[in-house]
């Protein structure tokens, strides 16, 4: 089969579109043939070597967290059923979906939504739980409080405002003109051009609960704090960056590390096929030019990746 994989870290060159043998399922997994998976700027930090810490992998590595694929091959015990379309968030240091097949754990994958394409199903599980884990596990959101998502216009952003809206909160969004009038389609009550409007100006009433998915720098991340009422949380996934707090307030600071878990994943496809939340992708890349998705200067929007077959 063909993969991309890199054996060893370092700049966008380093990946290879190459043969590889056919992985075989053992117990609790299945065998996928990919659909497709997604870019994640996670990947280029553990392509570059910045994430050997936390996230150890062994080289050669296939890139690629999400999958939406298949089901091609089930190991003993492993539920699923061959000819299963599922989706899932596969273990960040185990071999990926940069792949014509992947190796998954059966205990991570969901079926995929049926109101959307296959392939672009796998714009959803990372970004989607990261938004939906933010919001409910780690801020419990509730109808009518106020939350200020900075860095709307990001797919995590674009689901977050969404799962909020849904929840009945009030969404306060920022966002470049690039992506405003997107973001207000998702479901913002609120738009904050953050090109020229100071976000701590802009917001003048309290809010209950604040994301922060934009890379500032430590003291805007701090102002941010400021817009929180007593008793409320910023929760933060600029992980290299500590998510500051008040402890004179009872304002927490919460560093998020996103977890694959196929029962909120559930929950998500569930909202997916109710109209509820909207899976845009923003462009499709064949496998074969991953490399050169790793090498620009942005990435735009969800970018999928497809088998060149």
């Amino acid at each position: 089969m063909k993969a991309v994989r890199f054996h060893e870290y370092g700049e966008p060159g380093v990946l290879r579109y190459e043969d590889v043998e056919q992985p075989v399922p053992g117990a609790g997994q299945v065998r996928l043939r990919v659909a497709a998976t997604s870019f994640n700027s996670v990947d280029g930090n553990i392509r570059g070597g910045f994430m050997r810490g936390p996230i150890p992998v062994e080289l050669p590595h296939t890139p690629g967290i999400d999958v939406a694929g298949t089901v091609d091959a089930v190991g003993e015990g492993a539920g699923l059923a061959v000819g299963d379309e599922v989706i899932g968030f596969l273990p960040m240091d185990k071999p990926g979906a940069a792949a014509e097949y992947v190796i998954a754990p059966a205990e991570a994958l969901t079926p995929a939504p049926e109101s959307v394409p296959l392939p672009d199903a796998a714009a959803l599980p990372l970004v989607g739980l990261t938004a939906y884990q933010a919001l409910f596990d780690h801020a419990g959101l509730q109808a009518g409080q106020r939350v200020l998502v900075n860095g709307a216009g990001g797919a995590v952003g674009g689901y977050a405002v969404q799962l909020a809206h849904h929840a009945g909160a009030h969404v306060i969004a920022t966002a470049s003109p690039r992506s405003g009038d997107a973001v207000k389609a998702a479901g913002a009550d609120e738009v904050v051009d953050h090109t020229s409007t100071g976000v701590t100006t802009a917001v003048t009433e309290p809010v209950d609960v604040v994301l922060n998915l934009a890379p500032v720098a430590p003291e805007e991340l701090a102002a941010l704090v400021t817009l929180v009422r007593p008793g409320g949380v910023l929760v933060n996934t600029t992980v290299w960056m500590p998510a500051p707090g008040d402890e004179a307030r009872n304002v927490r600071g919460i560093d998020l590390f996103v977890r694959s878990d196929a029962g909120q994943l559930a929950k998500l496809v569930a909202q997916v096929d109710r109209g509820e939340l909207h899976v845009d992708v923003a462009e499709r890349v064949p496998l074969p030019e991953l490399a050169a998705l790793h090498a620009r200067p942005a990435v735009h929007g969800k970018v999928i990746v497809v088998p060149a077959s």
